[in-house]
């Protein structure tokens, strides 16, 4: 465990909110670094999908950990984690990425960690919020990371949930009920409605394929960038309509666009951070030092903004 952050009396309590994003989601480490380089820790952390993830590894001081591993992903490790089935309410069951994380990191209480958490996920029965802030850490983040459609979802204490990006993609919300002065919030998905298209995701398929041949081939690189090119070879045949993941993700890209839209014009964050992402796919876990580039770039764009709102505070 690592030793925890103290925190001067007269300071602001400032809370991060790290919104949902799949692997777009590595973003936050760069997010929480460049913070640390301009001098803003912060106190709090809650968490949807992703951000769930990071926001839990932050909280219990195992982020640069975090890190070292992500950047020894390549695509192959990545299929690797990816238990596929086809029945059981998602295409990826999770249980290899969880098992792995609790033998490489173990498995920590939300209520030990070293600074107040929150992971948010979402009731598929009743549509509710539910805040993990406490029990089994990995739990809580295996319930988050439940998107619709891709992770199966997750029975915890009598209910089935399902990623909290849901309700609330952005959760500045249980900052705010964690008692912080100033909130942070990442948005991950704030330039993806309109930008991310097909073509481009076409023209990548188009490229390696000329190189690849084969029925194995094609299953690979399937997997190598993402199942949606798995997924849309298998089902689709006309290259002129969307494939399968290509629909399912833009769905949840409008949908989480549109929630976060609304939550933030009812309760805004203090500080916005929109890191340039629209470029990398939901599910291309393997492009880390892009993601933690680019958030560490969104910081950096908001330096002054960042720092006169929390001296401000203080």
């Amino acid at each position: 465990m690592r030793k925890k952050e103290i925190k001067k009396e007269h300071d602001a309590t400032i809370g991060l909110a790290l919104g949902s994003g799949s692997a777009r989601g590595w973003a936050h480490i760069g997010v929480i670094q460049a913070l640390r380089e301009i001098g803003v820790t912060p106190h709090i952390v809650s968490g949807c999908s992703a951000g769930s993830l990071v926001g839990g590894a932050y909280a219990a001081g195992y982020l640069d950990d975090l890190e070292t591993w992500l950047k020894t992903l390549t695509k192959t490790k990545v299929a690797s984690f990816f238990d596929v089935q086809f029945r059981g309410g998602g295409l990826i069951a999770g249980e290899r990425l969880v098992n792995f994380f609790r033998s490489e990191f173990g498995d920590m209480l939300i209520e030990n960690l070293n600074i107040p958490y929150a992971a948010v996920a979402t009731d598929i029965e009743t549509g509710r919020e539910i805040w993990f802030r406490s029990g089994p850490l990995l739990d809580a983040v295996r319930a988050s990371i439940s998107l619709p459609g891709i992770f199966a979802p997750v029975k915890v204490d009598g209910r089935w949930l399902i990623d909290g990006g849901v309700v609330n993609p952005i959760p500045v919300s249980v900052c705010r009920a964690m008692d912080a002065d100033i909130v942070i919030a990442v948005n991950l998905n704030g330039s993806l409605v309109g930008r991310h298209g097909v073509q481009k995701k076409r023209d990548v398929c188009e490229e390696e394929s000329k190189a690849e041949n084969g029925f194995t081939n094609r299953v690979k690189r399937g997997f190598r960038n993402g199942v949606d090119m798995m997924l849309s070879h298998v089902w689709n045949s006309d290259e002129a309509v969307p494939g399968l993941f290509d629909v399912m993700a833009g769905s949840i890209n409008i949908m989480q666009d549109r929630i976060t839209k609304s939550r933030m014009a009812g309760d805004p964050p203090d500080i916005f951070i929109t890191p340039s992402l629209d470029y990398l796919g939901l599910l291309e876990f393997h492009r880390v030092e892009e993601a933690i580039e680019e958030g560490k770039k969104a910081v950096h764009m908001a330096e002054d903004q960042i720092l006169t709102i929390v001296s401000c505070g203080q």
